[in-house]
This record gives C-alpha cells, sequence and structure tokens, in this order.
C-alpha cells in the first residue's frame, strides 16, 4: 500500500540495474512513488520498469554512466521533466569495486572504482541540489559501505573512494545548514547478497566469495524509505557492520589483522583469471536483485554468531595488547 508522504514523490536511483539498486526501485514502486531509474544497461533498466509498473508505479528509464558529467546533468534534466519540475528524492547507489593486490590492479581500474563510486556520487549531488534549494525541500541518500569506516585490504581504491563519502557528506550537511529541509542521509550496509562479487573487478588470481554473513539487499532498500520518512545523517544496515566498526575503533593492528585474514583467504580460492569486470562496461550475467550467496533461512543465525564471537575474540586481543603495552 502506498504511503502518503511517497504517494507521487519524484525518486531518482542510479545503479538501478540490479542487486540493492533494483530493490530499492521495487520497494520505493510499492510506496507510490514516481521513480527514474538510471544505470549503464539499457536493456535491464527496462525490464526494472516493467516490474516496477507491474507494482502500479509510473517508471522512467534513463540508461546514464554515472562517471560522465554530461550523462548525469541530462539525467537530473530528465528526472525534473517527468517530476513536473520536481526532484523530492535522489538515491546515490551505482558502485563498482576491483579486489586484488594493490600493484597487480591496474591503474586504470582504480581510477574507475574512484570514478563511481566517488566522483558519481559528487556528481549526483552537484545536479540535484539546485533542484532542492529552488524547492526548499529534498531527501539525498548515499549508499555507502562498512568500508566507509574499516578499510579493506586489497581493495584499496574502495576504501579510499567509500572513506572520501563520508567527508564529501559532512562538508555538504555544513554547507546545507540553511536549508532545514533538505538532508543527506548516509546508509553504512554490512555485506550484501548481491551480485556484486560476481560482477565486479578480480585481479586475485582466485575465484571470490563474500564473507558471511551476507544480507539480505530489501534491508536496505527498507532502510531507503525509513530515511525518507523519518530523515538522519546516517544510519546502519546490518548488525555487523557496527560490530566491525566497533572493533575497527577499539582494537590496535585491527587493519594488519584483516590484511592477514584476508590475504590467506584469497589464496584458499579456486584459480580464476584476472578479470575487469564490470568495472568499463555493464556486466554478462542476470541482472537480478539477489548474488545466491546467502546461507538458508533457517541457518541464518549462525554465521551472525561466528561473527560476533569473532569481534568478541578481537576486542579481547586488542585490550590484551593494550595491557601488555603499559606495563
Amino acid at each position: 500500500m502506498a504511503t502518503a508522504q511517497l504517494n507521487d514523490s519524484l525518486v531518482v536511483i542510479t545503479g538501478a540495474s540490479s542487486g540493492i539498486g533494483r530493490c530499492a526501485a521495487h520497494e520505493f514502486a510499492r510506496h507510490g512513488a514516481r521513480l527514474v531509474l538510471a544505470a549503464r544497461d539499457a536493456q535491464a533498466l527496462a525490464a526494472v520498469v516493467r516490474e516496477c509498473e507491474q507494482l502500479g508505479a509510473q517508471a522512467l528509464a534513463v540508461p546514464t554512466d554515472v562517471t560522465r558529467n554530461q550523462a548525469m546533468e541530462h539525467l537530473a534534466k530528465q528526472a525534473a521533466d517527468f517530476g513536473a519540475g520536481r526532484i523530492d528524492v535522489w538515491v546515490n547507489n551505482a558502485g563498482v569495486g576491483a579486489v586484488g593486490r594493490f600493484e597487480d590492479t591496474p591503474l586504470a581500474a582504480h581510477e574507475q572504482v574512484v570514478q563511481t563510486d566517488l566522483l558519481g556520487y559528487l556528481r549526483g549531488a552537484y545536479v540535484v541540489l539546485p533542484y532542492f534549494k529552488a524547492q526548499k525541500s529534498g531527501v539525498l541518500i548515499n549508499t555507502l559501505s562498512l568500508g566507509s569506516w574499516v578499510a579493506q585490504p586489497y581493495a584499496a581504491a574502495y576504501s579510499a573512494a567509500k572513506y572520501g563519502l563520508r567527508g564529501l557528506t559532512e562538508a555538504l550537511r555544513g554547507e546545507l545548514t540553511p536549508w532545514p529541509n533538505i538532508h543527506v542521509c548516509d546508509l553504512y550496509p554490512a555485506v550484501m547478497d548481491t551480485p556484486g562479487f560476481r560482477d565486479g573487478g578480480n585481479f586475485t588470481g582466485r575465484a571470490l566469495t563474500p564473507p558471511p554473513p551476507r544480507y539480505d539487499p530489501r534491508l536496505v532498500a527498507e532502510a531507503m524509505i525509513e530515511v525518507v520518512l523519518k530523515p538522519r545523517a546516517s544510519k546502519t544496515v546490518g548488525s555487523t557492520a557496527t560490530l566491525l566498526r566497533l572493533a575497527h575503533f577499539l582494537v590496535p593492528g585491527f587493519t594488519q589483522l584483516s590484511g592477514l585474514i584476508v590475504g590467506r583467504a584469497l589464496k584458499r580460492g579456486q584459480r580464476a583469471r584476472p578479470s575487469s569486470g564490470n568495472l568499463f562496461h555493464p556486466p554478462s550475467g542476470e541482472r537480478r536483485i539477489d548474488g545466491g550467496w546467502r546461507e538458508p533461512a533457517g541457518d541464518s543465525q549462525m554465521p551472525r554468531l561466528m561473527t560476533a564471537t569473532a569481534v568478541v575474540l578481537l576486542l579481547g586481543w586488542g585490550l590484551l595488547h593494550l595491557r601488555n603495552e603499559s606495563r
């Protein structure tokens, strides 16, 4: 059933062809929003438009590469025209990743990650804020990551982009103080079960598997609705994100320990050819919401318990390390 506050609101979502973006489109459609959906894959976007229309929403596909200034300006203009001059919500969600040793990952791959995950979000904010200011209201949602707080060894450019987004959004909030009805809302998901690990750049020489626990991406879509209805500066999605953020803050040498764990895990994977994945063009795999990594519902608590236990052990190790250093 449509929510009164969202009924006929104009919502733009980048990265809408799969994963979090696709299920966010469905969720906003269920709440009665009008949708403008952006991604590089025009065929996949057309399918998402049909899905949203089946849910009773009006939707428009605008094939867009967020690394291009003119493409983002065109997206904003198309959205405003579709919304009779208004844009109520803008969701910066498009993202890519490249996993591999820093020096083994091509420089062009590092650059493309930053272009998409950091500058793509900057472009989104740049093109939509004039509309927000003209109408004196609006909600900008940024899908960040646990990686915005906890650096990801073997994904240096991704970490750089996600850390940079925190600075971008905090700076924007400072500038937007005179506009109390314009909100910048950051979401920090834990590991989500999307096709991202399948589709991303992989320069490790090994097959990649996302670490458990892997959460349902629909949780992020629901969080987007929550921050639109009751705006807040930030919201974490998935308890593991909160636990690891706390461990990163409290445990000395957390990044070094993480690097050792990730490095060993990568060596255990099956051999695979290096691939740029979806960095420079849409992936060839099926465009869908779920990645197929998630454990059955009956087993979903065990990985979370294991993760929580690991974090507690890390905290204990850190406290012991601090105690030994103080002697």
